[in-house]
């Protein structure tokens, strides 16, 4: 066990609140395990073992958070983890858990009830829910009910399948969804001029997929919208939630994703080595903070499973700091 954990951990639901008229839940898929200096890139390790120490094989822990936003007759799940398809060796490499299903229903969320499920990307960790390997060796989507939503560009990486990154793209997150039509593919502004027959979206492989539905427009669900933050994926989506509180004040909560993974990443230089862009992260970091800090966002961190979210203040000294934080509980 990481030295960090504790019984607190091992909670299935981790936080629950309003935000104005919304209630918004975080469930999760357990913890998981990755190697530190990956998750803090050129960082030395003396400075980020302060802050989340390392085990005895350099790793250190992580959270898988799903986000449940219930907006009127909307139930959105903002990502869904690692899911039940890792392969052995993977499973003993992550130490990953697998409690998605069981957290959605301590947490009173049926699979039937999800209207919408939204990938920032689609890496292995952020969309493994998405379907569940069956006894008989068959992925289905999870959810029968949902929408799925994801970037167009990611699916698109994900089919060159190149050195860099292949392993974290896995089609059997995605492609069920394509098949069984629920999945809309975000275009932001139409900017990557994709289509529903686009090649760039096909496997290379020849398999045969329905064509897939476009939306260039960012609203997911009444009070939940998509904005591209890139820098660790071209592609990369942050999910912005607004509602309305008593006298008509407007509250903001964001799930920023892998942009800053962990309240251990707040500063603007603090990336991963598994950022595509790292130049490009530090600016989106920056044009994140200048907007979230004076508007006092919720902000709603994807892997940190001790503190799922936070609003976040600036230090005597200008730099990002959790000004209050939410624990898991």
């Amino acid at each position: 066990m990481h030295p960090a954990y504790t019984k607190q951990d091992d909670e299935l639901v981790r936080s629950r609140r309003m935000l104005g008229d919304l209630e918004l839940i975080i469930c999760s898929d357990g913890s998981y395990m990755l190697d530190g200096g990956a998750m803090f890139g050129v960082v030395p390790k003396p400075m980020w073992d302060k802050r989340t120490p390392a085990d005895e094989q350099n790793r250190i822990l992580l959270g898988l958070n799903t986000v449940v936003v219930r907006s009127g007759g909307a139930v959105v799940l903002i990502e869904t983890g690692i899911g039940n398809k890792q392969p052995p060796k993977m499973r003993e490499i992550h130490q990953n858990q697998e409690r998605l299903p069981a957290s959605l229903a301590a947490a009173g969320v049926s699979v039937d009830e999800v209207t919408h499920v939204v990938n920032t990307h689609l890496h292995f960790d952020h969309c493994g829910w998405n379907t569940t390997l069956g006894a008989d060796g068959v992925s289905r989507p999870t959810f029968p009910n949902a929408r799925y939503f994801a970037p167009a560009s990611e699916l698109a990486q994900g089919r060159l399948q190149r050195e860099r990154d292949r392993v974290s793209y896995l089609w059997p997150n995605y492609d069920p969804v394509i098949e069984s039509g629920q999945l809309t593919l975000i275009d932001p502004g139409g900017k990557g001029g994709f289509t529903p027959e686009d090649a760039r979206l096909k496997p290379g492989d020849g398999k045969a997929l329905p064509p897939v539905g476009i939306q260039t427009e960012m609203q997911i669900a009444p009070g939940v919208m998509v904005e591209n933050l890139p820098g660790h994926t071209a592609g990369l989506l942050g999910v912005h939630i607004e509602a309305r509180a008593h006298g008509g004040a407007v509250r903001h909560a964001c799930y920023v994703s892998d942009l800053v993974p962990t309240h251990h990443h707040l500063d603007a230089t603090w990336v991963m080595g598994y950022d595509l862009d790292p130049l490009t992260c530090i600016e989106e970091r920056k044009r994140f903070w200048a907007r979230a800090i004076p508007e006092q966002w919720l902000v709603l961190f994807t892997h940190d499973h001790q503190v799922p979210a936070a609003y976040v203040t600036l230090s005597d000294k200008g730099k990002p700091v959790v000004k209050e934080a939410e624990t898991g509980r």
